[in-house]
């Protein structure tokens, strides 16, 4: 969704948190809702996204990638959906899976490690308290490990030809002491200790 335009129906927390999300990704959003929260509308006086303080419109959607309703009023976010289809637009009503051409998943963030939870739209809530859990889990250092493998992954490719022997190599990475190195924030002897197992 990067620089992509997107538009966001609703001006309320769940707008904010949709928002929160596309911004995230890199998009270029846009909130149609009369009214916007203190955070929204702090986002907007950052220039982060557009806002437009009307009742939606179908016009609102042309040129956009995907939309997302977030109102308790069903009558918009029936509007929404058709208007979007009638644009070939993929749009997310939350909390009303016959409406949607798309759910979003929960997302653990550990860039550049991404963890999805979908439930298809079945229950977002059970997806959301999946992630917390995940969450506490699953340290940030994870994010730095995946970075570093990414530094080394083009070098150990020319270096180790054959996919199997690469394979283990990375296995072998993964569960010994370079990655507790990570993990443990010494990212500086890690690089060393990874230089000297590939060499």
């Amino acid at each position: 969704l990067r620089d992509k335009r997107c538009v966001v129906v609703g001006g309320g927390i769940v707008a904010q948190r949709k928002t929160a999300g596309l911004l995230r990704a890199g998009a270029d959003v846009t909130v149609v809702a009369p009214e916007l929260t203190e955070e929204l509308s702090r986002l907007r006086d950052d220039r982060r996204l557009r806002h437009l303080a009307l009742r939606f419109r179908p016009e609102h959607l042309d040129g956009a990638w995907l939309v997302i309703a977030t109102t308790d009023d069903g009558t918009v976010n029936q509007e929404v959906a058709t208007a979007a289809g009638e644009r070939r637009v993929f749009a997310n009503v939350v909390d009303n899976l016959p409406l949607c051409s798309f759910t979003a998943p929960a997302v653990v963030d550990r860039a550049p490690l991404q963890i999805a939870i979908s439930t298809g739209g079945a229950s977002p809530i059970l997806a959301r308290l999946l992630k917390s859990r995940l969450e506490t889990l699953i340290p940030a250092s994870y994010g730095r490990l995946a970075a570093l493998m990414g530094l080394f992954r083009e070098r150990v490719r020319q270096r180790i030809s054959d996919f199997g022997a690469r394979r283990r190599f990375w296995e072998d990475v993964l569960q010994g002491p370079i990655a507790e190195l990570v993990l443990a924030r010494r990212e500086d002897v890690a690089i060393a200790a990874l230089d000297a197992t590939l060499d």
